[in-house]
């Protein structure tokens, strides 16, 4: 009996160690934390997956290739986003809009340093400022649903500001992650009607669980309890002042003051931008014709657009590519055969615990998005599998969806492949001052993924 026992307990451990999801997902994360470019880990670990999935190299290979294509519109869209984003920094809006707030807030040339004023207030515009962004976080995927788009019009500007207040910029990578993700997890506007709406409650039903929006919503909100909480945390962990050098940042922006006419330019340009989006639902298409109201208002000139152009591709540059590699790493991670060789073990050896079931799955919903870097790419894969796990060992509707949601969202919120923590890098790294892996995926992934992993593992065994 014991031999049975310990022959059993060996081939578990060799399915683990040798699971192509498992060995592909952890040799990104190991480049990445060496500082090998994401692209470069991404295709990597595709060409592992497939080796320990028993795929031949050049059926891997394909099928990288055609997993780029899922990840096509999204790329176009943050590159034409970028280009928006030039536009208006190069028509001076963004920087009368930073110069504006940091007199405001007593910043900048001219006014009294940070530096020589009391704790307390230095302590009192962080505050304020970690409030504005965090609004304006939450509101860039609802009310205003650019998504990552404002960052590199909004940061770094702000990035002087920051070094005044010797701001640590951990802690704001963390509260422009938070805003991101917790925003479309609650919040059935823009792209958070895309992932309640168009992508759980969608695959939800078509694999065989029928839930109502409200009921998704209320169940989620225990788990974005829980990145409040983390986020809390963060801001207490990083609240002593850090150095950093005062640089200039380079943008496309014009050196002399706006004029009112390119300030009314770009301020319909804007609208323009939010209300294509809000009625279309076209990334593309606003960004694309908030681009030409510059160019046929001449707030960009004709002579410019090729440089406004470069400039907005190279700012999104590392963000599209990188979700092109992780559309094809998502590919081959479901062609492999390594999901289902989890789930299996899943259920043949930890069913009779719901607890440790639960614990599972959410572990294995992670390894897949912290890879893809993506929950919206995440659901899909996984509810196709999790919705008849979870009916046949007893789970609720209700705990199924938070399983789902919180396996895609800690990803998105952990991961240096996510275009949550690529965006809030961006930015911040403006001066290059600023690590995609240690300052901004590991913070986010400490004091937002963990937490929401905790919450949402406690929600699963409660409703």
């Amino acid at each position: 009996m014991l031999d049975k026992i310990n022959i059993l307990n060996i081939q578990n451990i060799s399915v683990v160690m040798f699971n192509p999801v498992i060995l592909s997902v952890s040799l990104v994360l190991i480049m990445c934390v060496l500082h090998i470019n994401v692209v470069i880990a991404l295709t990597t670990g595709s060409i592992v997956c497939g080796m320990f999935g028993r795929l031949p190299l050049k059926d891997t290979l394909n099928a990288f290739s055609q997993g780029l294509g899922g990840g096509a519109k999204i790329a176009l869209s943050y590159a034409l986003l970028g280009v928006f984003a030039s536009a208006i920094a190069h028509s001076g809006l963004s920087k009368f809009l930073m110069d504006g707030m940091a007199r405001l807030l007593h910043l900048g040339p001219g006014k009294s340093s940070v530096r020589n004023t009391t704790t307390r207030t230095s302590n009192h515009t962080k505050i304020i400022l970690f409030f504005a962004i965090g609004c304006i976080a939450i509101a860039s995927e609802n009310i205003i649903p650019v998504h990552i788009a404002f960052i590199p019009i909004l940061i770094p500007p702000l990035l002087s500001v920051f070094n005044e207040l010797r701001m640590d910029r951990r802690a704001m990578a963390c509260v422009i992650v938070f805003g991101v993700v917790a925003a479309y997890l609650i919040i059935p506007m823009g792209f958070g009607e895309i992932f309640l709406v168009n992508i759980l409650s969608h695959y939800l039903k078509i694999n065989g669980l029928d839930m109502s929006l409200s009921e998704i919503i209320r169940a989620l909100l225990f788990p974005v309890t829980g990145m409040g909480v983390g986020l809390i945390l963060a801001l207490l962990r990083y609240k002593k002042p850090r150095n950093y050098q005062t640089l200039t940042v380079k943008n496309s922006g014009k050196s002399d003051q706006i004029s009112r006419k390119d300030f009314v330019i770009s301020c319909c340009a804007v609208i323009v931008v939010f209300a294509i989006q809000l009625i279309a639902r076209d990334i593309v298409l606003g960004a694309l014709a908030g681009f030409l109201c510059l160019l046929v208002g001449r707030v960009v000139k004709q002579r410019d657009t090729e440089d406004v152009v470069a400039n907005g591709f190279k700012m999104m540059a590392t963000i599209s590519f990188t979700m092109l590699a992780a559309a094809g790493f998502g590919y081959v991670l479901r062609l492999s055969g390594g999901i289902d060789e989890i789930v299996n073990c899943l259920t043949t050896h930890v069913s009779s615990s719901k607890a440790l079931t639960s614990f599972g799955m959410l572990l294995v919903g992670f390894l897949i998005s912290v890879g893809i870097g993506s929950s919206f790419s995440t659901v899909p894969i996984i509810a196709s599998v999790y919705v008849p796990l979870g009916i046949k060992l007893g789970f609720s509707p209700a705990a199924i969806a938070v399983i789902i949601a919180v396996s895609g969202a800690i990803g998105d919120a952990g991961s240096p492949a996510s275009d949550s923590t690529l965006g809030a890098t961006s930015g911040l790294n403006a001066d290059g001052q600023h690590s995609l892996v240690r300052d901004t995926a590991i913070p986010t992934f400490i004091h937002l993924a963990v937490p929401a992993f905790i919450f949402g593992w406690i929600t699963s065994l409660l409703v």
